[in-house]
């Protein structure tokens, strides 16, 4: 059998990081680990190829040569999606699909042949033995989540490691948190399941000796703190021991939520074994919307000092904001613009909330009529859709005025010196300067220092840099780059050379 893996393109958005990549000359931030994983659960027999559109373009004659076709796809992938589907049946392939967009939105797509969906540790070996029988069916999904245990390692070979700025593992699912707006335990439930430590060491080892990868490990996980025991007690002691015998090769980032900053013991393990960020969902300072969208964990705490706790101890902190809470007021856009700027997080995600399907707030917005089309996955795009309480003019007006007060070039370069003042660069990991890393400062010096009409700005940091903080100068040229990634989605870039 001859599999034809897709990874569909992402569209230019926040977490695209497309022109920050430019300057490293990678090609995609991440490789599709949903995608890799669901290819090592097929036949080892089975010839395999995978083509991520991020990476190149799909070729007519890959798709000739397969057998299967097989997509995984977000929602922010749906434009991409109906491309691959399309060029799938001109040449009449059979067709596999599965992952986030297809688990919720499987009836809008007629020209599937085999969906599997839900966790495929589960729905892959009902297709497979199908399959095998000559009587696949359309649909397998189930409402049972999957034991981690028999997940099995991603085919990382296939990946063209060059092309991608990070690597990526999943350690765990699931998240005991319940916000009404999140659609992960929809999808994964609330009880944490974790791979045991000897699989992570495992998947470290095929990264570090067969694909050679040395660098950021992205751990993909909603919540990689959900079962903070197990974390904290097992797999961390057992990874940091594998970092340190392999002299660091990696550097992680997580996602985690508010109450990391409550566990310094915790906090130090994770830097000890060589994690440096975090992506928190702070959503709002305003008390009422979190108490709206049930995000117990941020709630009767100071979220700033929260914040800062983490910085200092050495982990860099980037997170999500929302406006559009039925519970929000004109006053909560300062009140957004404020707390981004004095906390320190360079990377703030701010959206407009959306309710996506099989959320407790889809059912509410259903409930209540005020639905008005899906929602599109992007967080970034200014979409809704929902009908919101606040005018919707207002809340578009509002929403820009955060992004043009948190993303400007001077606002900006403020945010970052108030993260170098609050940070402390504590973690393990490779010190040496890179090549590449060299060749990024030359580009960021001439196109943003030179071609950027926020060239005086970018001066005026990298001298204060220099003077203050000089021994975060790789990451303060990092935030120039992302700034410059973040001017170009949103809109606040004006150049006026291309490069």
């Amino acid at each position: 059998m001859k599999i034809l893996l897709v990874y569909p393109k992402c569209p230019d958005s926040f977490w695209s990081f497309s022109h920050a990549l430019k300057f490293i000359s990678k090609k995609a931030a991440v490789p599709p680990l949903g995608l890799i994983t669901v290819s090592a659960m097929l036949p080892h027999t089975w010839q395999k190829k995978l083509v991520d559109l991020n990476i190149s373009a799909l070729r007519v004659s890959d798709v000739q040569w397969a057998d299967y076709v097989f997509i995984s796809a977000m929602y922010i992938q749906k434009d991409s999606v109906d491309k691959v589907i399309l060029e799938s049946k001109k040449w009449n392939k059979k067709i596999v699909a599965g992952g986030p967009l297809f688990t919720q939105e499987y009836a809008n797509y007629p020209d599937v042949d085999h969906f599997i969906l839900n966790e495929a540790e589960i729905t892959m070996p009902l297709f497979l033995a199908d399959l095998s029988a000559g009587n696949p069916q359309k649909l397998y999904q189930t409402n049972e989540f999957a034991d981690l245990s028999q997940t099995p390692v991603p085919d990382y070979h296939l990946l063209s490691v060059k092309d991608y700025a990070l690597m990526n593992i999943q350690v765990t699912r699931g998240c005991p948190f319940a916000c009404n707006f999140c659609e992960i335990t929809s999808l994964f439930g609330h009880k944490v399941r974790m791979k045991s430590t000897a699989q992570i060491i495992n998947e470290l080892d095929v990264l570090y000796h067969t694909i050679k990868w040395r660098g950021p490990v992205s751990v993909v996980d909603d919540n990689f703190i959900g079962n903070k025991k197990e974390v904290k007690h097992n797999l961390l002691p057992a990874m940091k021991e594998w970092m340190i015998a392999h002299k660091f090769p990696f550097t992680f980032n997580i996602e985690s939520t508010i109450n990391l900053a409550d566990d310094e013991e915790l906090m130090s393990l994770l830097v000890e074994t060589g994690f440096n960020s975090t992506f928190i969902g702070i959503e709002t300072p305003e008390e009422k919307s979190l108490n709206y969208c049930n995000k117990v964990q941020n709630i009767n705490r100071d979220l700033i000092q929260s914040v800062k706790k983490i910085q200092q101890a050495g982990i860099q902190v980037s997170a999500g904001f929302i406006v559009g809470f039925d519970s929000d007021t004109p006053t909560v856009f300062q009140r957004q613009i404020d707390f981004i700027q004095k906390s320190g997080i360079v990377s703030a995600m701010v959206g407009l909330l959306n309710a996506p399907k099989n959320t407790k707030l889809y059912h509410q917005m259903k409930a209540e009529n005020r639905l008005t089309t899906e929602a599109t996955g992007n967080n970034t795009d200014s979409s809704m859709n929902f009908i919101p309480k606040m005018d919707y003019n207002d809340l578009q007006e509002g929403y820009k005025k955060i992004i043009r007060n948190i993303y400007s070039v001077k606002p900006y370069y403020k945010r970052v010196r108030q993260l170098l003042l609050n940070y402390k660069r504590l973690s393990k990991g490779q010190s040496t300067i890179s090549f590449s890393l060299v060749m990024a400062f030359l580009k960021s010096v001439f196109v943003i220092g030179f071609l950027n009409r926020g060239r005086t700005e970018y001066w005026m940091f990298i001298f204060w840099t220099l003077f203050n903080k000089p021994k975060l100068m790789v990451d303060a040229i990092t935030y120039t780059v992302y700034g410059y990634h973040f001017r170009t989605v949103y809109g606040l870039r004006q150049m006026p050379h291309k490069y």
